[in-house]
């Protein structure tokens, strides 16, 4: 029989893999086109329709580009579209989200220390405010609000505060933290998908048709680009905090998001305008960094932890199953007794402020809890404990394999 445990964990490295890849693709392209539109320079002798050029080296070559702000007199036979580096983005985050995130809601997505929900439940809200998130921010696009940006991104701070209060209610904290990744991700992707490219394709076609385009598509494609420009950032912090439990483990976790959104607003604001050549808003550094320390005081609060409050929290249906299954008394005191000194509410070894990852093995329950983690590491692995903690002996490695095994697939608990 096949490990699944192990073809699931190397499944989700994969898409992970694939999704950096994308991500490179698309915010590499993001940033050089930002930069190249904001440094573009108006000079004599433009061709007719052209509103700057811009000439740059790489690589040993000299680079002309002129843009014109609607399309040339004449269409090229080959034109290329940006697009498919945000889509692949995106399909690729969705398919670690269901790889990692409802594969394993039980572990991973719901919190039944904030709402009791079953897996499925998890997987419909997580679903449900993907969509209708998006759907309620195109439709404030789409009202009177969208003619007056500044106000916007306003309220639109304000509703990503209130998603991120909302996710971190429901959700575990890793899952609320890459929910609101995803929530912002999914704005970005869904105004290129369908709101700027098929704005640009009805331009095109109306010139190819030898008629004059609506300067409403344009007006249109900017609102959604200025969102995704200072939302990128925001973006790939969240991809990030799932290795710092500092930044979303925290009872203002949402606060820090918050201010995480700001200091998007901030660097992008520099990088803007220096490529614009406007000058040096040098006010964003320090501004930024106060940011940044707002972030580290407020990952400073911890929620008093109750005695035995793993122990008090019911096991899923598969913890219970782990916790059931033959060893498992003798692997629950080789994970406490190797594991919990960094692995507990408050760590014991030096260094760490909070448990490395947000996980805890400090009970029978959290390691019952934690079973396809504490396998992967501890028992197919040696990656756990690391470094000089590490004294686990083969024989207990063995039994964690054993162990698991025993509960995922019985014919394999010998082998």
């Amino acid at each position: 029989m096949l490990d699944t445990a192990l073809l699931w964990d190397w499944a989700s490295f994969a898409m992970r893999w694939l999704h950096i890849i994308t991500v490179i693709a698309w915010i590499g392209s993001s940033f050089y086109f930002i930069a190249l539109d904001l440094g573009l320079r108006k000079v004599p002798h433009l061709p007719p329709g052209a509103a700057g050029e811009e000439w740059q080296v790489h690589g040993g070559g000299f680079y002309h580009i002129q843009k014109y702000l609607v399309a040339p007199e004449r269409m090229p036979e080959h034109l290329t579209w940006f697009k498919w580096e945000s889509y692949a983005t995106w399909l690729s985050g969705a398919a670690m989200l269901i790889l990692v995130y409802w594969h394993r809601a039980d572990l991973f997505l719901i919190d039944p220390a904030k709402v009791d929900l079953a897996p499925w439940q998890g997987m419909a809200i997580s679903a449900g405010s993907l969509t209708i998130g998006w759907i309620v921010y195109d439709l404030a696009c789409r009202s009177k609000l969208g003619h007056y940006p500044m106000a916007f991104m306003g309220l639109l701070l304000l509703a990503l505060m209130a998603m991120a209060w909302g996710y971190t209610q429901v959700f575990t904290d890793r899952a609320a933290f890459l929910h609101l990744g995803a929530y912002t991700a999914t704005i970005m992707t869904a105004n290129v998908f369908l709101v700027i490219i098929p704005n640009q394709k009805i331009v095109v076609a109306d010139l190819k048709a030898g008629r004059k385009p609506d300067p409403e598509y344009g007006r249109i494609a900017k609102l959604r680009s200025m969102h995704n420009n200072y939302l990128t950032l925001p973006v790939i912090f969240f991809m990030a905090s799932n290795h710092y439990p500092l930044s979303f483990a925290g009872p203002y976790n949402w606060g820090i998001a918050t201010l995480v959104f700001l200091m998007g607003i901030t660097i992008r604001h520099w990088f803007n305008t220096r490529h614009a050549r406007k000058g040096a808003p040098y006010w964003t550094i320090p501004a930024t960094i106060l940011l940044f320390l707002a972030c580290v005081w407020l990952s400073t609060f911890r929620d008093p932890v109750p005695e035995d409050e793993a122990a008090a929290l019911p096991l899923s249906p598969t913890a219970q199953r782990f916790a059931q299954a033959p060893g498992f008394e003798e692997v629950a005191e080789i994970v406490t007794a190797n594991c919990a000194m960094c692995h507990a509410p408050e760590p014991g070894w030096e260094g760490f402020a909070t448990a490395p990852r947000g996980l805890w093995l400090d009970t029978p329950e959290a390691v019952a809890r934690a079973a396809e983690q504490v396998y992967i590491f501890a028992g197919l692995t040696d990656a756990m404990p690391p470094g000089a903690a590490n004294v686990m002996e083969p024989e207990a490695r063995a039994a964690i394999r054993n162990w698991f095994r025993a509960a995922e697939h019985p014919a394999l608990a010998q082998n």
